[in-house]
């Protein structure tokens, strides 16, 4: 005989759901079914998803900067300035110049960096897309150095420290050593991620050896990796071209410059299928490595990967070692495809703190960095159409990237603006 207890009750009993009978879906007050298609319970998880993650507020930030530089447009245009002195008596003629003016200025920034319609051949059309793939390369792979950092709990600020050293190293080898074509630019490129490598694996050793804050050290690195490029190119026993008394080096030797992709029409080379390799070996490594999981356990929190057996670090070291390799294959890039004319002060062109708005950008995911890269790398090719075709100031575009960190940096006063949800926690 058995017990009272042991017979089925509520949502078991007599067949009649219970009140928590997910399933069923029916309520034992009134008896009526309400289910919920499974289908239904999927795009509610998706729109939950989609509302409370990172996403989102990476969109609604460029969307937020994009409307504030178009407010930066109108200020600087001269009909709509002078139409606004008119506005409550003939409000039409300021609408219209203000249309010409923002239509004007991103139609040229998209005729500049996508596809110009008013090309005379098919690839006069094309060659903005180039001009941005061009760009985006280095973007992207100095990108990506910084970006895992941030997953190892680490900030890397260093990139034009080591972007300098790299392509000073790329050069030296770009202009000195012999070997033919394939040799020559693989050794050329080795020796820029060695140098990138190292100058970070310092700052790397230093905070794993000593606890020195890496943005300390990466910053101080900065000045002298810039002075010690300056003093190379200031000796002729160095890298400066003989003869010379600027600091400047000798030409890259045609066997060490990275091939044009495309012909000589335009100016995109090998270096963005370098930053399409390197986008694929990062995301790898971050998630299907164990040394990827050690930068994120670590990064995460350091305190329990140490008790869970990984040594923080040396994790850090290694860390900073790959993240150098990658910024200083960006100034190989620059060195041996993009400036090929001589090394440089100027080599960087901003690109190591740029990579630091990409990899945020991004949010740390290759997939992320290389669609951040991407669209900074349109702006940097569009920037020059709009102050070209518009007199639009070209610093409206470097407004609209520091707006895009801003918003970026306070995912809470994005959410707030567009009333999101809070992001879950994970």
């Amino acid at each position: 005989m058995s017990r009272p207890e042991d017979q089925p009750t509520g949502a078991g009993s007599q067949g009649i759901p219970g009140p928590t009978d997910r399933t069923a879906g029916t309520s034992t007050a009134t008896g009526q079914t309400a289910t919920r298609p499974p289908s239904e319970d999927r795009w509610r998880e998706a729109v939950r998803a989609i509302t409370t993650g990172n996403g989102l507020v990476a969109l609604l930030s460029v969307l937020l900067a994009v409307a504030i530089g178009s407010l930066l447009i109108l200020v600087t245009d001269d009909a709509v300035r002078e139409t606004s002195g008119y506005v409550f008596s003939r409000p039409g003629d300021f609408f219209s110049a203000a249309g010409r003016a923002i239509s004007g200025a991103y139609g040229s920034l998209f005729r500049g960096s996508i596809y110009n319609s008013r090309g005379a051949d098919f690839a006069s059309q094309i060659r903005p897309l180039t001009e941005t793939l061009k760009f985006a390369g280095p973007l992207i792979m100095a990108g990506l150095g910084v970006g895992l950092t941030f997953r190892a709990g680490m900030f890397n600020i260093g990139g034009r420290g080591q972007m300098l050293l790299a392509g000073a190293a790329a050069g030296w080898v770009g202009i000195n050593v012999d070997l033919p074509f394939p040799l020559h630019l693989a050794a050329a490129v080795l020796a820029g991620m060695v140098a990138g490598a190292f100058w970070a694996g310092i700052v790397g050793v230093l905070k794993a050896r000593t606890g020195a804050h890496e943005v300390i050290v990466t910053i101080m690195l900065n000045y002298v990796g810039f002075y010690l490029v300056f003093y190379a190119l200031s000796r002729q026993s160095l890298l400066q071209a003989p003869g010379s008394i600027n600091p400047k080096s000798l030409p890259m030797q045609d066997s060490a410059i990275l091939p044009d992709l495309l012909g000589d029409r335009f100016n995109l080379h090998l270096g963005f299928v370098l930053a399409l390799v390197a986008v694929a070996v990062v995301w790898w490594v971050l998630n299907r490595s164990a040394l990827g999981f050690r930068f994120r356990a670590v990064g995460a929190n350091p305190h329990a990967a140490r008790t869970a057996g990984i040594d923080v670090g040396r994790t850090y070291v290694l860390a900073m070692l790959i993240s150098g390799a990658l910024v200083g294959l960006a100034g190989a890039n620059q060195i041996l495809g993009t400036a090929t004319s001589g090394v440089t002060v100027d080599l960087d062109a901003g690109i190591g703190f740029d990579a630091i708005t990409v990899a945020l950008l991004g949010r740390s995911h290759p997939l992320g960095i290389l669609g951040a890269g991407l669209l900074f790398g349109a702006f940097k090719a569009g920037g020059f159409s709009m102050q070209a075709s518009e007199g639009i100031p070209v610093d409206i575009v470097l407004v609209i990237q520091s707006l895009i960190v801003l918003f970026i940096a306070a995912p809470p006063l994005v959410r707030a603006m567009f009333r999101l949800p809070a992001q879950e926690a994970k």
